[in-house]
């Protein structure tokens, strides 16, 4: 028994060292980050990054963006411009794969700015990601340029919009463009085109709320990729078995998205759980939407079921709610969840949170919704035009070239032969002629019916121009971001900073009660942080006094004053206080009493130039001052102090 237990004891030493020796002398798993790194040459390294797709199975992304980091920096040093594109172009696609549109946007941005330094393969890859970018920040109207770009650069032959009007919210009509336009290019032996093109149909139906259409159109594609993964006939790739995988995911979670609208949570949680899971595993990017939206859909059920605990380890759960439609979503039910359970306090409270948003997006939404959808529609009618346009070409080349050929017909026997064939060609021309004048009476009434709601829609945009002030600064800023000259920088500068102040007018009358009237007091402690912004200072070193409190204008004097006042505080900011001194000083006094008025501006800085007079003839913000003052049946009067100087002027 001894010599038996001792026999154990070595064949289990033996075992231990062998196994271990084969651990030493195992060959490590390749590592795609590390042969990433060990690659020479930007070049090879940008093949090895966009030939790979399942590049963060073993690192993560925000790994892939360290080293990216590192090297761009590298190639910014030696000034290698090629290395630069390179890398640019792979941190805008990791950014965009982490979901931070923002950075990838702003990434292939600088690139399409000097695309013509791109060859055909970057160009390619750059545009899709722009396409890509523009969709999920909602900016339309600038995909529907990148596509067309797609199309005259020849990497398509024809643009579609339909995702593009699903987004902006016409779920239907984008279905009926997408049955047109993807239903004949289907074959019908192919199950996973079958499978994508059901669940994008039931899907426009999920969203132009009719589910129990949608659950039809949904369970076709499931069958059909259901289809597709059994078929042993036909070999399939990995990625095509993972793409097929995920779709199947996705078509779960519409599903169960389609049950929670029929309110029929029991039966909508199985589908969302196995489609979440699907999703997770075999998604391409560390961000999915159709994750996030069946994560919420499942947290909706499982609070209407009184799952309370499951609800809340759904929310709180490590998603990237990034899209606003997500985060409003989830408030209303964390709001919900709260509301149910008797914690009326943090109900409120999230509720408050989804009013924040509704009120920094509502006021614009809108307008600009509309705006969009006709750049959309015109250059949908466009592309339309154009389509008939080529068609009308053809069918000319196709008559001149039948003339030539009957033209060269000498012989009796070969003109009548001829002569035949040409009254048939002839006919069959008069006839397709038939046909295209139809077709074109039809596309001229698709496009005049187009071309009266691109009116109606104009118009409303103009009537609510208002709204869209906003969004001119937002442009002015894109527009500095592209340009060198610092006195064309200066000029769009001073101009986003007036029409801030005048957006800022619409924003406090939107606040207030009473639409009629605004309250200066705030209105001016707003515009000087805004004008502080503009210009880096921070206000540590100026100390700044407003004295306006109670006095309240309507909006035909307030844009005027909030002008004359930019300009004040701006040139303040540029010209009075070159050495940052300590005991800068503002101060601004604004009383109304009755009908007349009283306002003074004065600072104690370097004060005005002795030539201010010649100046004045020449300086526009001082031109512009004196034109707004008139507008108030005033004249505006400058003093200069010992200290400073000082800007008033009384007005009715």
């Amino acid at each position: 028994m001894v010599k038996l237990h001792g026999k154990l004891i070595l064949l289990f030493c033996f075992l231990f060292v062998f196994s271990v020796r084969s651990q030493d002398t195992a060959t490590p798993p390749d590592n795609l980050l590390r042969e990433f790194r060990n690659t020479t040459g930007s070049e090879a390294r940008f093949d090895l990054y966009f030939n790979t797709p399942d590049r963060y199975e073993e690192n993560s992304a925000y790994d892939w963006l360290d080293a990216l980091n590192v090297y761009a920096n590298n190639a910014e040093t030696n000034g290698d411009t090629l290395a630069i594109r390179n890398y640019k172009l792979m941190q805008a696609q990791t950014y965009f794969d982490l979901g931070d549109y923002d950075k990838s946007e702003a990434f292939s941005q600088d690139l399409y700015n000097e695309n013509e330094k791109l060859d055909r393969e970057h160009m390619e890859i750059l545009l899709n990601l722009l396409d890509a970018n523009y969709e999920r920040l909602g900016l339309y109207s600038q995909q529907v340029e990148i596509r067309e770009q797609k199309r005259d650069r020849g990497f398509t032959e024809n643009i579609t919009f339909y995702d593009i009007y699903s987004n902006l919210g016409l779920h239907r009509q984008a279905m009926e463009y997408y049955i047109d336009d993807e239903k004949r290019k289907i074959a019908e032996d192919d199950y996973f085109g079958l499978a994508r093109y059901n669940n994008n149909i039931g899907n426009y139906l999920r969203l132009d709320r009719s589910p129990s259409t949608a659950i039809t159109w949904l369970s076709k594609a499931k069958g059909f990729v259901s289809v597709y993964l059994n078929d042993q006939s036909r070999a399939k790739t990995e990625d095509q078995i993972r793409d097929a995988h995920l779709l199947q995911g996705i078509i779960e979670g519409n599903l169960g998205k389609c049950y929670v609208q029929l309110n029929q949570y029991e039966e909508a949680i199985p589908f969302l759980e196995k489609g979440i899971s699907e999703i997770k595993e075999h998604k391409r990017n560390n961000y999915s939407s159709e994750e996030v939206e069946c994560t919420l859909a499942l947290a909706e059920s499982h609070i209407q079921l009184g799952n309370f605990q499951v609800a809340t380890d759904l929310l709180s759960t490590s998603l990237e709610f990034s899209n606003i439609d997500h985060r409003r979503k989830r408030n209303s039910l964390s709001a919900m969840y709260y509301e149910k359970t008797g914690d009326f306090e943090n109900a409120t409270r999230y509720l408050k949170r989804n009013t924040r948003i509704a009120d920094s997006l509502d006021l614009t939404y809108s307008a600009l919704q509309k705006q969009q959808l006709a750049v959309v529609a015109g250059r949908d009618i466009a592309n339309e035009k154009r389509k008939l346009d080529q068609s009308m070409m053809e069918n000319e080349q196709i008559r001149r070239n039948m003339e030539a050929q009957e033209g060269k017909t000498n012989l009796v026997f070969i003109s009548l032969v001829f002569t035949l064939l040409g009254f048939a060609g002839l006919v069959y021309a008069y006839l397709k002629s038939i046909k295209n004048q139809r077709l074109i009476a039809e596309q001229n009434h698709i496009i005049e019916a187009s071309l009266v709601e691109k009116d109606s829609l104009l118009k409303e945009i103009h009537h609510r121009v208002k709204n869209n002030l906003q969004m001119v600064s937002s442009l002015l800023s894109l527009q500095t971001k592209n340009t060198r000259s610092k006195a064309a920088i200066e000029a769009l500068e001073e101009g986003k900073s007036r029409v801030k102040a005048m957006a800022l007018i619409h924003q406090k009358l939107y606040q207030n009660d009473d639409l009629s009237v605004i309250e200066m007091q705030g209105y001016i402690e707003s515009l000087i942080n805004s004008v502080q912004s503009v210009f880096k200072k921070g206000g540590h070193n100026i100390n700044i006094t407003i004295d306006a409190e109670g006095v309240e204008l309507d909006i035909d004097r307030a844009i005027p004053f909030g002008l004359i006042l930019n300009e004040l505080v701006s040139n303040s900011f540029k010209y009075a206080f070159p050495d940052d001194k300590e005991d800068g000083k503002i101060y601004i006094h604004l009383r109304k009493g009755g009908d007349q008025g009283f306002f003074e501006y004065m600072d104690n800085g370097i004060g005005l130039p002795d030539d201010t007079e010649e100046r004045t003839q020449s300086s526009m913000g001082i031109r512009l001052m004196n034109r707004l003052v008139n507008q108030l049946q005033s004249t505006l009067n400058i003093d200069k102090t010992t200290d400073g100087v000082r800007f008033w002027f009384n007005f009715k």
